[in-house]
């Protein structure tokens, strides 16, 4: 796995520790706290020790740089420069009546393209004009700048930039974060890629990626559609580069070099299961070995900020005034903008990027994988009839209810009732805390659970759309490793309309040996998703009983040399050193220089031949029948 969210990186659990610092051991709280401070250009680590970006020596970047790595990750008033003083950019429709005609010079590529019949234009010089705008009403834009409404965001760490990591050129934010969660979860996997995939067939290999809105900021969509408006040029790169499967696209072209199976679903807060499910498909039927899905969402712009504001979905600042009956917001307050199951006013726009590497369990065995868990399914439905697109339904009850129902038949009913925690979809929305709490209810009263241990990661890294169920997937394997699952520190007391009677919430991380997770996105227009996850002592225990003793036993001796190339990734990663794989132009590929038979094609770079022969189901007429 590998990704980027407010809390840090996905790569080696910096991100899940974050959340769970105070109950780590001294020298993992060392190490998170060191990290986190290079990821955030703080300091960076030499030969020489850590030093600061002017070469200046720090002795315990993890003692001075403290508060400040704390103050600025996770949820946190909005540091975006758009968002500070003097305000929002904007503009004001006006009506000016002009008493006596307004006379002014502008450059002649200022002038309309098509010049209203009054307007009256002298030319001053080859580039000036003058114009008299005769007495009358005016209808023009007034600059102006507004105060934004909603202060809290949960932003990547402050300082930490992907596009200044590679060559970028102009690529929006989402697409940037998908490059760095991308090559974080090569370089963590401990593979060298161009290695694994000469093991393979090249239609053997997919790509499911994408985001729930698309690139919506200035480089891409966002910039596109309020062009004209705006007076700005539109640029070749803004339509093709807002598409929302875009980040599959920009890993197949500039990652992985892939030529096999690609796409990507939106659906809400579920894509990211979304897209894990087709790739769990797609191992199962055989179609493909090894599969990257993932979603990379960059929300946290004015306009996106402002349509969810619109529609009372965000804790704005007026509504957490009010919830807490106060004058004035600090930044304390809005760290706590977040809180799940308790009483709350709405959810707060999140940013991430999160990649999993799929892969076939024979292949894993074979090539030595680090295998952290096991996903044998998701579960999709939707919500049926309702009131409002937007309202919640009753799909999420079929979802959980069959997640729940896989993991009692392949692990046992105790397993279920007491080795398994719910990863909540957990928005700290007042509508979900009661429909969702509900769900969990319900499901665990029809399993015999009294005590459920609940995760709602919101409360640390808010809301990042599509990659939310990434969040909970990587936080989930974060407690499989660590024995821990987060608290809610938000969550001072249980709102009085949670079904809480079935359920355990606890303000602090919690000590916990879990054989499963589940995975839980209950997203707008009834997108509801459950996600079934396994440890890895759960998973090798399976693999065991499929492949036997000597192929665990042969596993395990490969698997050495994988992690100690894993572990040497993440040692230059923590010291701040990063070199994203971003391959632009290279190693790029023809029609004529394909080797092309009617039952393979070869493809140079690939050491197996990609097979042309397919399943046919439909049957098959003889050419004398058809005559």
């Amino acid at each position: 796995m590998g990704g980027i969210n407010p809390a840090g990186r996905s790569s080696g659990h910096q991100a899940f520790r974050r959340t769970v610092l105070d109950a780590l051991p001294a020298d993992q709280q060392r190490q998170t706290l060191e990290g986190l401070a290079a990821l955030m250009q703080l300091v960076e680590h030499s030969e020489k020790g850590w030093h600061d970006r002017v070469g200046q020596p720090i002795d315990s970047p993890a003692q001075s740089l403290r508060e400040q790595v704390l103050n600025h990750t996770l949820i946190r008033r909005n540091e975006d420069p758009k968002f500070l003083a003097p305000g929002l950019p904007a503009n004001r429709q006006a009506s000016l009546q002009l008493a006596e005609p307004l006379r002014f010079t502008l450059r002649r590529r200022q002038l309309p393209e098509n010049l209203p019949e009054t307007w009256q234009v002298r030319d001053l010089s080859a580039r000036e004009v003058e114009v008299i705008v005769p007495a009358g009403v005016l209808e023009t834009l007034l600059p102006d700048a507004q105060t934004p409404k909603v202060h809290a965001a949960a932003q990547l760490p402050s300082g930490f930039d992907p596009a200044s990591l590679y060559r970028s050129v102009h690529h929006p934010r989402g697409l940037s974060m998908a490059i760095f969660g991308a090559s974080d979860c090569l370089g963590a996997s401990g593979f060298s890629w161009e290695t694994l995939r000469q093991t393979l067939n090249p239609d053997h290999i997919a790509v499911y990626a994408g985001n729930s809105i698309g690139q919506l900021d200035d480089a891409g969509w966002g910039g596109l559609m309020k062009s004209l408006v705006s007076g700005q040029r539109a640029t070749s790169k803004q339509m093709p580069l807002g598409y929302g499967q875009m980040p599959a696209d920009f890993l197949n072209a500039y990652v992985l070099g892939s030529v096999g199976g690609t796409g990507a679903v939106l659906g809400a807060c579920a894509s990211f299961l979304y897209n894990l499910r087709l790739g769990i498909e797609d191992i199962r039927a055989g179609r493909r070995k090894v599969v990257m899905v993932g979603t990379a969402d960059a929300p946290i712009t004015p306009e996106i900020i402002e349509g969810f504001r619109a529609m009372g979905a965000l804790a704005d600042d007026a509504s957490l005034k009010a919830l807490d009956a106060l004058e004035l917001l600090t930044d304390a307050d809005y760290q706590r903008a977040s809180r799940p199951f308790a009483r709350n006013c709405g959810f707060t726009m999140g940013e991430a990027s999160q990649f999993v590497l799929l892969m076939d369990d024979a292949l894993a065995l074979e090539v030595g994988a680090d295998i952290l868990g096991a996903v044998p399914e998701v579960f999709v439905n939707a919500d049926g009839f309702k009131r409002s697109i937007s309202a919640p339904g009753i799909g999420n009850y079929i979802t959980l209810g069959k997640a729940a129902a896989l993991v009692r038949n392949m692990l046992g009913e105790k397993a279920l009732q007491e080795r398994s925690f719910m990863h909540a979809h957990g928005t700290s929305t007042p509508k979900n805390r009661t429909t969702e709490s509900h769900v969990l209810h319900e499901i665990a009263r029809a399993n015999g659970i009294s005590e459920w241990p609940v995760v709602a990661i919101k409360s640390f890294i808010g809301h990042s759309q599509g990659s939310a169920g990434g969040d909970q997937l990587v936080s989930a394997l974060g407690s499989f490793a660590h024995g821990l699952l987060p608290g809610i520190p938000t969550l001072d007391e249980v709102a009085d309309d949670v079904y809480a009677e079935r359920l355990r919430f606890s303000q602090t991380p919690i000590a916990f040996k879990a054989d499963a997770a589940f995975i839980n996105a209950k997203g707008f227009g009834g997108n509801n998703a459950t996600g079934v996850v396994l440890s890895p002592g759960v998973t090798e225990r399976l693999l065991l009983q499929r492949h036997g003793a000597a192929a665990i036993s042969a596993w395990k001796g490969r698997r050495e040399t994988v992690r100690a190339q894993a572990a040497a990734y993440l040692a230059q990663a923590d010291a701040g050193h990063y070199a994203p794989r971003y391959q632009f132009g290279e190693a790029v590929l023809e029609g004529p220089e394909l080797d092309i038979h009617a039952d393979r094609i070869h493809i140079p770079g690939y050491a197996q031949a990609v097979s042309l022969a397919s399943d046919n189901p439909f049957g098959r007429i003889d050419e004398e029948d058809s005559e």
